[in-house]
């Protein structure tokens, strides 16, 4: 029963992955923190069993002809509810928690979005190179 539900749900992820692509839809915010999340999970790193330090600087990829509005101002909505999500988890950043939304032309893995992150204590969102 486990084994056909995990398919199905590789499916579901296939077809929506699919329709996506076809129909050039904008990811929408909350994909886009599930990524987050996801990205600060896999690299957070256990320093003892009561300090678990995650990554402060992320960057969040989207394919140009993306709202504007998402570009300009998503950054700190998404750092706010990641960090309430890093404090929910009990996660130490590595330094200022920072979230950097920008449009590339390169392709994107999904086509859709891409994040990534780094550990950088002291480091602000001006310390990101411009993407023009």
């Amino acid at each position: 029963m486990g084994t056909l539900s995990r398919w199905e749900q590789r499916m579901e992820r296939w077809e929506r992955a699919l329709l996506d692509r076809i129909l050039r839809r904008e990811p929408a915010e909350a994909e886009l923190l599930t990524a987050l999340r996801r990205e600060c999970d896999a690299r957070a790193v256990v320093c003892s069993h009561s300090r678990v330090v995650a990554p402060n600087l992320y960057e969040v990829e989207l394919p140009e002809g993306v709202s504007g509005e998402l570009a300009r101002h998503g950054g700190q909505v998404l750092a706010e509810n990641l960090a309430r999500y890093g404090e929910r988890k009990g996660y130490e950043w590595a330094g200022p928690l920072t979230v950097r939304v920008v449009t590339t032309s390169e392709p994107l893995p999904n086509g859709r979005y891409r994040v990534t992150s780094a550990a950088a204590p002291n480091v602000s969102a001006a310390a990101f190179p411009a993407h023009d």
